[in-house]
């Protein structure tokens, strides 16, 4: 059955000919100024402060947060904030700490750093690490998500949702990151007004099922009736204690992943490196600011549902063909009841969040396999137009692999958490050896090869440590096993370091200037107030 209306298309087509449109426009002005790698994967010197923000959150906002995190919090509630409201702070670190160092090294990919700062060997072993993990988890989890919703709203087929998807982002993404940069900000408007409007759509559906006087008088009821959903920190025992370990959220393993994702990860990283440290860091800052608005945008219709599920709405469209309540159903399901046109809006916001993200991965695959595969291992001598179109080929064919294995993420309820804990088997080593690889000048490559050898093995070891141990030692919470591995690498890369007589005078170690750590007095009064609504939002819903 067709759920969407004349009016929700017309919307939608709006959207789809605004976007594509521009991105067309950017592309022809480019093309006609001339087109080289550094245009094609960074951008280099062409986004303001704002498209930086906006495509930073562009990539990193999509299905898995539109879906996933909403059924995220129709299923243990505010506490899965924490991913977002923890990012905001982190963009502040990374801001501070990280991207002048990239950008005093005219760092251009992450393996880029690891080859300079290490060798080629530790450089290439985690660029394979980055690509699997981009397209087996990252760009498969958006593809399948993304249908998912699609196929509830639309009842198009999911097989034929998919391949549009990808059609859609390919599009996008063969301009090249200037073309992803300002289309994004477009994508952003979209995806923030549209994530409003659902919030708001949602809100009024719980106020006009439940005889509330007005919309904003569903916020306390929300509170009253899923009081288990307003709490940011779970103790032990707790149902949901496994998936958001206590403390571990505010100073544990969240931060390794945070810190990793947002520090350490191209397709995030990427949209700062081609621009001046002053219009990077204010990018950053914008990001953090647009973070703080996402679990309002996502969490809050998922609580809505939860709510309205529980005084017997949505029973049979929160179920599957099996009869198992799946979470992840949340978001479409409300999305649904909107009426004609602000469905379209809703609509266009969420394809806008999946084609933004999957157009960022896409890029940085585009750009880790030419620049750091493919120039270096198969055609060093390729031209810069061969180049281009080995990016834009990758591009397709990893698609392709994503869209092939998509269905398989039929089995997992949220998958939202299947993203974090699966992403989570290489990050404690990939930060840790950028971490040292940043501010301890005697780190060795064979210290960084051990963390790049060691974090998978480690991390599986920890997450079948219970089973091994026929039930005497208890489930490792994933973020607890992330802080263990960490941990364990640091020691391991401290120990080989010191055992190294060559680490005394290591050519390789970075200049560390503290000058360029400094930032400016807005840049302060900005980072304050963030880190004041964050303080107040965990006193408040602790």
């Amino acid at each position: 059955m067709n759920h969407l209306s004349t009016f929700d298309y017309t919307v939608f087509l709006i959207y789809f000919i605004i976007v594509s449109g521009y991105g067309y426009w950017v592309y022809r002005h480019k093309k006609s100024t001339g087109s080289s790698t550094k245009d094609y994967f960074l951008a280099e010197g062409s986004l303001t402060w704002w498209a930086i923000g906006a495509s930073i959150i562009a990539s990193n906002i999509s299905a898995e947060h539109f879906i996933g995190m909403s059924g995220s919090g129709f299923a243990m509630g505010l506490a899965i904030a924490s991913y977002e409201w923890m990012a905001a702070a982190t963009l502040i670190i990374v801001a501070v700490f990280f991207l002048p160092i990239y950008i005093r090294n005219r760092i251009y990919t992450m393996p880029q750093f690891l080859s300079g700062r290490y060798n080629n060997t530790v450089s290439t072993l985690m660029a394979v690490f980055w690509l699997l993990v981009y397209v087996l988890v990252n760009l498969t989890s958006i593809f399948f998500l993304g249908a998912i919703a699609i196929e509830t709203i639309t009842g198009i087929p999911f097989n034929i949702c998919v391949v549009g998807l990808a059609i859609f982002s390919v599009i996008i993404t063969l301009g090249g990151m200037k073309v992803i940069g300002y289309t994004d900000v477009i994508q952003v408007f979209v995806l923030v007004a549209g994530g409003l409007v659902t919030c708001y759509m949602a809100l009024n559906m719980v106020s006009d099922k439940l005889n509330i006087d007005t919309v904003l008088g569903a916020l306390p009821v929300l509170r009253a009736e899923a009081g288990d959903h307003f709490h940011m920190i779970f103790s032990k025992g707790d149902k949901f204690y496994n998936e958001l370990p206590g403390l571990a959220v505010l100073v544990g393993g969240l931060w390794i992943n945070n810190l990793n994702y947002w520090g350490c990860n191209q397709y995030i990283v990427q949209r700062a490196l081609g621009a001046d440290l002053k219009t990077g860091r204010s990018g950053l800052l914008f990001a953090a600011f647009l973070k703080l608005l996402i679990p309002l945008i996502v969490v809050i219709p998922g609580i809505c549902a939860y709510v309205l599920y529980q005084h017997g709405y949505f029973h049979t469209e929160m179920v599957d063909a099996t009869g198992n309540l799946k979470p992840d159903h949340a978001y479409p399901v409300l999305m649904n009841l909107l009426p004609s046109g602000l469905k379209g809006l809703a609509f266009a916001a969420l394809t806008a969040a999946i084609v933004a993200s999957l157009a960022g991965k896409s890029n940085s695959i585009a750009t880790i396999f030419t620049l750091d595969i493919y120039k270096k291992f198969i055609n060093k001598e390729a031209s810069e137009r061969k180049l281009l179109n080995v990016g834009r080929w990758s591009i397709i064919i990893a698609s392709l692999i994503a869209i092939t294995i998509a269905p398989a993420l039929r089995s997992f309820d949220q998958v939202y958490q299947f993203v974090q804990e699966y992403v989570g088997f290489i990050s404690p080593g990939v930060f840790a050896i950028f971490l040292l690889g940043f501010f301890w000048k005697r780190t060795t490559s064979r210290a960084a090869l051990t963390a790049a050898v060691l974090t998978i093995p480690l991390s599986t070891f920890f997450k079948f440590l219970p089973e091994l141990s026929q039930g005497g030692i208890a489930q490792i919470p994933f973020l607890n096993r992330m802080s263990w591995v960490f941990c364990i690498i640091i020691f391991l890369m401290i120990v080989v370091t010191l055992t190294d007589p060559k680490s005394r005078n290591n050519p390789q170690g970075l200049e560390i200037d503290t000058e360029m750590f400094k930032v400016s007095p807005s840049f302060i009064v900005a980072s304050v107030m963030i880190c004041g609504i964050l303080s107040a939002l965990y006193i408040v819903f602790w």
